[in-house]
């Protein structure tokens, strides 16, 4: 669920912004990238960083179908012999960063996850290859850490099921959106229920520990009824996690292309607020723990990773045309695009490129970036900002740092009384996550974002 940039004039009711501006599950967003002059070396770039807590995402651009709503870095299906070629200079990318990392002091994943796209859309000896990529030419243990996986229905198949299980993935994140199928038509996302519960049953076979299922509010002709339907289909299979997810219509995708400017009118937030409060009250209610706006997960679920990792100040390594890697001054990765004929030629070039050692595409984190995507990340969590972890990486207090911001927040009711020592959003503050997070965001990057050119 990737976003646009959020509109630099923000129509305001009552004082309060617009609910749903943008999605923030990383900041800076790549919008804000630009293509690196001079190009970096990687061994340059992670000479001297922390090595010890690293994530490991592999990117598989290939999809059976574009649902309406997507602008996901992703291609309706692959040429005879693409997915071949892709994992070809997936390999390639990994060996050359492995060594971009050095050997001066060990190199530990503390988690691994593969996106897309849909990496299930890779036969299962593919996917075999594909974690002996992330296993041999990158030195992830994947039985040692939690590795989630991304799938949709049509491709979770028992063999490719099976090799995943066998691989260690802990988490398999299936897209069902709705159990309604007028509603999965309405968002260009055409299934039948009987193929997904079918699909949630091979999953459920599998064994695999965590199963997670993505929900869409907001669709065209979806009401309360509806929704609770798919709500309850989804509770049926007690799912470890459920994600609850806003529809947006953004540009260049399918339903963008058709939108009528009205749809992004106040009535329409209004009722993605019901719908989303409705299924978070249904949720809470049920057993489950709310992690984000988005993200609840059942109280007995198995925990998902080590307690001391953190996505604020932690590294990424990224591997694959879509995928984006974290240093502490840079964060980079390779072109973005949504228009389908322009990430089939990124694509491509991708697949032809043999020297990986540099990075290409990216944009500077500077200290203060680093305090606003430190703050921005804890706050859009449920359990906040420790205000003592943040005085010791940076020596001020995020009220001294941010002082109008914050200020804002509160007024709106959106921080809770907690006291000095912890910041935390209210339950209406993670209702506005997704005007929360582009709150915070800088200048210059809403500026850079701004600037950037759909395509």
């Amino acid at each position: 669920m990737t976003v646009t940039a959020p509109s630099a004039t923000t129509t305001e009711t009552a004082g309060l912004p617009r609910p749903y501006q943008s999605y923030v599950y990383a900041y800076p967003h790549k919008t804000s990238y630009r293509p690196l002059a001079p190009r970096p070396l990687l061994r340059d770039l992670w000479a001297g960083e922390p090595r010890q807590a690293l994530s490991l995402y592999l990117h598989i651009p290939f999809c059976e179908v574009r649902c309406g709503f997507c602008n996901l870095f992703t291609r309706v299906g692959a040429p005879e012999g693409l997915t071949g070629r892709y994992l070809d200079a997936l390999e390639r990318q990994a060996a050359a960063v492995r060594e971009a990392l050095g050997d001066e002091e060990p190199v530990r994943f503390a988690n691994a996850a593969f996106g897309g796209g849909t990496p299930t859309f890779l036969e299962a000896e593919e996917l075999a290859r594909l974690c002996d990529i992330a296993e041999h030419r990158m030195g992830a243990d994947l039985r040692a850490v939690p590795l989630s996986v991304e799938a949709s229905p049509a491709t979770a198949t028992a063999d490719r099921l099976a090799v995943l299980a066998e691989r260690g993935t802990t988490r398999l994140s299936l897209g069902v959106q709705s159990f309604v199928e007028a509603e999965a038509r309405a968002a260009v996302r055409p299934q039948r229920r009987a193929d997904v519960e079918a699909a949630l049953g091979r999953i459920r076979d599998s064994r695999i520990p965590v199963l997670n299922i993505d929900l869409i509010y907001g669709i065209d002709g979806q009401t309360a009824a509806s929704w609770r339907l798919s709500l309850d289909a989804a509770l049926a299979w007690r799912p470890e996690e459920v994600y609850l997810y806003p529809l947006y219509v953004r540009p260049l995708t399918g339903l963008g292309r058709h939108a009528d400017p009205a749809a992004a009118d106040r009535a329409w937030d209004e009722q993605r607020l019901r719908r989303y409060r409705e299924g978070r009250d249904h949720l809470l209610a049920h057993g489950y723990e709310q992690v984000s706006m988005r993200m609840f997960r059942r109280a007995d679920a198995p925990p998902q990773g080590p307690d001391d990792h953190a996505c604020q100040t932690d590294g990424m390594i990224g591997l694959g045309c879509g995928a984006r890697s974290y240093t502490s001054s840079l964060h980079y990765s390779f072109d973005y695009a949504v228009d389908m004929r322009e990430i089939r030629a990124i694509v491509d070039a991708y697949t032809a490129t043999e020297d990986f050692t540099r990075a290409v595409h990216g944009r500077y984190v500077e200290r203060d970036e680093a305090r606003r995507r430190h703050l921005l990340q804890s706050l859009l969590q449920a359990g906040g900002l420790a205000v003592a972890e943040y005085r010791e990486r940076f020596g001020s207090l995020p009220h001294e740092d941010f002082p109008a911001e914050l200020a804002a927040f509160a007024a709106r009711g959106w921080l809770a009384d907690t006291g000095p020592d912890l910041l935390r959003l209210s339950p209406e503050g993670l209702a506005h996550s997704d005007a929360v997070g582009p709150g915070l965001f800088s200048a210059a990057v809403r500026a850079a974002m701004a600037a950037y050119e759909p395509k």
